[in-house]
């Protein structure tokens, strides 16, 4: 019993020795290290410096790389080209396009950079150096129009004149994408091939390569979501570039630069022995603007921005948005007498139809889309108390006298796809003989473009409202005027409908009756027998009758018919869009354009 006690006395001991070395082993440290405060210091000096903790080396190579990208070269050829054929360079572009301080750029450094070395200051270390870049030759990114919010993409023709390089097709393919995601309007500024292919790309990648089409399958999303799709053609756009500004919901031509085609003059020569072709005289704007591929004309590229600035105030951000509503001066109550007069006693006679359009909506509102094509309809966008409309009449003064021929089919099948996937309700004024006739109509394929017209009224839903202001006959008549049910409609006290108008509808009903006559009497007999009919005719014609058989739903007075137009669309706006709106986010309304 006594050795435990030993053995415990002993271990107690040795822990108390043991703690006493710790506690002075950590004095003596204490007091070497306050007798020697220049060791610490000493030592952190001699420590190597390494790369800036704020990262101002890599933001300065960002630097570095985006003043490069937004200097223009200006002893560079393609630049001196640019300037020669009066063309804004890219970036003058963009800046003249969005409102000012906006420009937020993707892929702003996107090029080929050559990676040097450099020594550091006062001959320090050698760190990484930028010897050379050439940027991408598309500048794309956000910006804002009219303080709304965009996207846009611009080619730089000076570059390869816009052939594709190693970055041109995932950034096309990015800002596509991005805007069908965030459902913002995108604008393309097209001059040249806007990443289309060119030979010398076989000899970079040592191989050729079948042709992708890189983001069209989004692009089509976008115009049957109804994001708008806004091109330019400010220079030769060529292949893919001409397909894209194509394919958009609006395109505007710059009548001094601008060019299209899907292949250039010397591809042509090649291909069809054309030869000493410009572009001008291949692609341009009296080609494009007047047979429908591009919709309207610029005087040059300012006129084709505010052209785009103009279409876009009328436009939702997409088919999921109710298009703009702005404070409007014009009182929806006001009263035209000046429409009592506009249209003519005699059938024959015409008038003006833009005139009749600008008297009915908010002054100053009506924007005309593809005015020297399809001359056989007119069409554009307006507003009616401030609400955005389309707009779509006849035009008898027109070389068909307002009959429907195929390219003004076309036009109005465009405007009504374009109206029915942006939400906007159609006013249109109606006075159409039928569709066009005679060997020019059936070689144009007049009926089918006719019947593919008839189809974009009967497979949209987009609200119709007619004001029939004089001639209603055949099956174009039928079309534009029973698309909807009920109809929303109303006529002038001009109104002139049926199967076939008296001219010609007579010779054909009474042929036999007026042969008989002509072989008793000659043809004096036979002239005062049409003379008689086409008398009786004309009373039985009186749309009053019509009306009396409601056949007709209302004769108004033509002055009223502003206030009449407003009252309905307001009442769209505000009873029916949103029901709209709620089925096409859901998904059980559908609008398409493509």
């Amino acid at each position: 019993m006594a050795s435990d006690e030993d053995n415990t006395s002993q271990r107690a001991r040795e822990r108390v020795q043991q703690v006493s070395s710790h506690i002075t082993s950590a004095a003596s440290q204490k007091g070497d290290i306050s007798k020697s405060p220049t060791r610490r210091r000493t030592r952190q000096a001699s420590t190597s410096t390494g790369p800036p903790a704020d990262y101002s080396d890599r933001l300065g190579q960002i630097a570095t790389l985006e003043k490069l990208a937004r200097t223009p070269g200006i002893n560079h050829r393609g630049y001196s080209r640019q300037k020669k054929a009066g063309k804004l360079w890219v970036h003058e572009r963009v800046e003249a396009l969005l409102d000012e301080g906006s420009l937020q750029e993707i892929g702003s450094i996107t090029g080929d950079v050559t990676w040097g070395v450099e020594k550091g200051e006062d001959g320090g270390v050698e760190k990484e150096a930028i010897t050379s870049f050439t940027p991408s030759n598309s500048v794309q990114g956000y910006g804002r129009l009219n303080g709304r919010k965009i996207l846009f993409t611009a080619d730089d023709y000076t570059l390869r004149a816009g052939h594709a390089d190693g970055a041109l097709w995932e950034k096309t393919l990015y800002i596509e994408k991005l805007s069908l995601s965030l459902r913002l309007p995108i604008v393309k500024l097209v001059d040249g091939s806007s990443g289309g292919g060119s030979v010398t790309l076989i000899r970079k990648n040592g191989f050729s390569y079948v042709p992708p089409l890189p983001a069209f399958d989004q692009v089509v999303a976008q115009l049957n979501l109804g994001i708008p799709n806004l091109g330019a053609v400010l220079g030769p756009a060529i292949g893919l570039g001409a397909a894209r500004v194509t394919a958009c919901h609006f395109s505007v031509m710059a009548a001094n630069i601008g060019s299209l085609f899907n292949a250039g003059p010397k591809v042509v020569e090649g291909a069809t022995f054309e030869e000493g072709l410009t572009m001008t005289e291949l692609g341009g704007p009296d080609v494009h603007c007047r047979n429908g591929t591009i919709d309207n004309m610029a005087r040059n590229e300012q006129d084709a921005f505010e052209q785009i600035r103009r279409v876009l105030s009328y436009l939702p951000n997409s088919g999921f948005s109710a298009p703009p509503v702005i404070k409007s001066n014009d009182t929806p109550d006001r009263r035209e007498d000046a429409l009592r007069s506009l249209i003519p006693r005699r059938r024959e006679r015409m008038y003006d139809a833009r005139r009749l359009i600008a008297l009915v909506v908010d002054t100053g509102s009506f924007f005309e889309i593809g005015g020297i094509w399809g001359t056989t309809a007119i069409v554009g966008l307006a507003r009616l108390d401030g609400h955005s409309v389309g707009i779509i009449s006849n035009n008898c003064e027109s070389h068909t006298g307002g009959a429907l021929d195929a390219l003004g089919s076309q036009k109005i099948t465009k405007h009504v796809k374009l109206c029915d996937v942006m939400n906007l309700p159609i006013l249109q004024f109606v006075d159409v003989p039928g569709y066009a006739v005679g060997t020019a109509a059936e070689r144009s394929a007049t009926m089918r473009h006719g019947v593919n017209l008839a189809m974009a009224y009967y497979t949209t839903t987009t609200p119709v409202f007619s004001v029939i202001t004089r001639r209603v006959y055949g099956v174009s008549g039928g079309v534009m005027l029973d698309c909807r049910d009920p109809r929303m409609r109303v006529a002038w006290p001009s109104g002139d409908w049926g199967s076939l108008p008296l001219k010609g509808g007579i010779e054909v009903a009474h042929s036999h009756e007026l042969k008989e006559a002509a072989k008793k009497g000659g043809q004096k007999l036979a002239d005062e027998l049409y003379a008689k009919l086409e008398a009786e005719y004309t009373v039985l014609m009186n749309p009053v009758r019509a009306a009396n058989a409601f056949g007709v739903e209302q004769i108004i007075d033509p002055a009223d018919t502003r206030s009449i137009v407003c009252s309905w669309v307001s009442h769209v706006y505000a009873e029916l869009m949103e029901e709209r709106l709620a089925k096409r986010r859901a998904g059980t309304l559908h609008a398409s354009f493509a």
